[in-house]
């Protein structure tokens, strides 16, 4: 039993030391940059609800773009293997920040079903100046079984 706390113990150290490590890291976000990477997010989950395909697909990096090729395909995905992202029903947004040249964004979202859920949006500035989303990883959210 000693052990056990002990190694729970140690794991919890370790993850708050690491954490504390990338945030010494990572870089704050401009607040003009932190609005429009939130506006970003918010007008692709606006084109999920919709089902505005072409809308969403348009917001994602040529990346994403060239890994589905069709505004169709990407929104399918999304569909099936993001449900909460396609259809969230509650969301709160972190402060983002710089990490080897991409914008992290947490995204607390619930689904229909009212679990919770953690995204991690990375987001990548264009050419042209306009933030585009690069990636989305889930992870469900703390003290909820799998």
């Amino acid at each position: 039993m000693l052990f056990t706390r002990r190694s729970a113990l140690f794991c919890v150290w370790f993850a708050v030391s690491l954490a504390a490590l990338n945030a010494f890291a990572a870089e704050p976000l401009e607040p003009g940059d932190r609005a429009a990477v939130r506006l970003v997010i918010e007008k692709q989950l606006a084109a999920f609800a919709d089902d505005e395909a072409e809308q969403a697909f348009s917001l994602a990096s040529p990346k994403i773009q060239e890994m589905f090729i069709t505004a169709r395909n990407f929104m399918d995905m999304v569909r099936i293997a993001y449900p909460v992202v396609y259809r969230p029903v509650g969301l709160s947004f972190h402060v983002p920040f710089v990490q080897d040249s991409e914008v992290w964004q947490t995204v607390e979202m619930r689904d229909a079903q009212g679990i919770d859920w953690t995204a991690l949006y990375t987001l990548m500035r264009q050419a042209d100046g306009l933030w585009r989303i690069n990636g989305c990883v889930l992870r469900r959210g703390l003290g909820q079984a799998v």
